[in-house]
């Protein structure tokens, strides 16, 4: 069994220093030393929302991710990343601030769960089941060639009006990265059937214990999604 919970940064200090100091260390054993989602200063922003697996016992941090709602104060990570390459990236995000709207960044998973679908498929399906507790209408990521295939199960398209044709090198020469959008967060109509019909489920029962299909097995996953300080009005930023 695993445990994913999700929270406000800022309600859980000790558990955001538990969340970067694992995510630190599967970006150092990759050999990448520095990208935007890996700064601290998220930690203090109550924008910032934090998905977090645990082993059973919660003694081990064995992955996560964020969710940073766009604020109109904190700049995303996909616009520090990429915004002085493209201005048009901050123009994006402006554009779908006013219904609400955010960046799933900073996901990781240790190699004790690799190919148990943490990172590609459980932890994208908490982002989206907590969005409609944020509020929020759309959401972005920035992703590798093979998360961003991955990303289309869940309804997010690539946005081809930056970068070349959505693509830019990030966070190396060597890497390439691609900015998606899910511009209906909360009716998920692109979304696979399996992924739409988990996503309504978690959002209707953010607390369960439930066996899950993780490609060629099945792992008992701990859900507490329920985030008490949400508020669904807090980021509908208008400009």
């Amino acid at each position: 069994m695993v445990k994913i919970r999700a929270f406000r940064a800022t309600d859980n200090p000790m558990l955001c220093n538990r969340f970067m100091e694992g995510h630190r260390r599967v970006l150092d054993a990759v050999g990448v030393k520095k990208v935007t989602s890996s700064s601290d200063d998220w930690s203090t922003y109550p924008s910032s929302f934090v998905i977090l697996v645990e082993s059973e016992e919660e003694d081990k941090v064995l992955g996560g991710a964020r969710l940073q709602a766009a604020d109109g104060v904190h700049p995303l990570p996909m616009e520090t990343a990429a915004g002085y390459m493209d201005p048009r990236v901050y123009d994006l995000v402006r554009k779908h601030m006013p219904g609400g709207t955010a960046e799933v960044c900073g996901l990781w998973n240790s190699m004790e769960v690799a190919g148990m679908g943490i990172g590609s498929i459980f932890l994208i399906r908490a982002a989206l089941a907590i969005s409609d507790q944020i509020g929020l209408d759309s959401m972005f990521a920035l992703c590798s060639p093979y998360t961003t295939r991955i990303a289309g199960n869940y309804g997010f398209h690539v946005e081809r009006s930056v970068g070349n044709d959505g693509t830019f090198y990030y966070p190396k020469l060597d890497l390439l990265a691609t900015i998606v959008v899910q511009n209906d967060a909360h009716g998920l109509p692109d979304a696979s059937e399996l992924e739409s019909t988990r996503i309504f489920d978690l959002r209707q029962r953010p607390v369960q214990c439930t066996l899950e299909q993780a490609r060629k097995s099945t792992v008992e996953i701990d859900y507490d999604l329920l985030i008490s300080s949400a508020n669904p009005n807090e980021f509908k930023i208008l400009l």
